[in-house]
């Protein structure tokens, strides 16, 4: 299914959870990362030298935070993402990530019966 841009700038990768950490560069270099939007959920990429690792995240089981920057949360890891200029290029992305999982919980809300 094709949706309009779905696909985020590079954004500066600020901190993860320690089951990243391997695919982090070293100490002094700057991590990368991107977002991509998929039918029924995200994918973040990781870019480590030529490597790059993809991180897919289910909008069911998608948190995000924003607290200086903006987190992504999902099986117990996260990906924090540097609060600057690349973070606030892709806020249009952000928000539309926002509104589809909002859209999607709403779609597998469960609700009360009357009886």
């Amino acid at each position: 299914i094709k949706m309009g841009g779905t696909g985020s700038k590079r954004m500066i990768i600020d901190e993860v959870s320690p089951n990243f950490n391997i695919y982090m560069n070293s100490v002094s270099d700057i991590n990368y990362g991107n977002i991509e939007i998929r039918e029924k959920g995200i994918l973040i990429h990781i870019n480590k030298g030529l490597k790059n690792f993809s991180w897919p995240i289910p909008f069911y089981q998608l948190h995000t935070y924003k607290t200086n920057g903006i987190s992504f949360h999902a099986h117990g890891n996260f990906i924090r993402f540097k609060n600057n200029k690349l973070l606030k290029e892709n806020k249009k992305f952000i928000d539309k990530i926002i509104s589809l999982k909002i859209k999607n919980d709403k779609i597998y809300d469960f609700y009360e019966s009357t009886h």
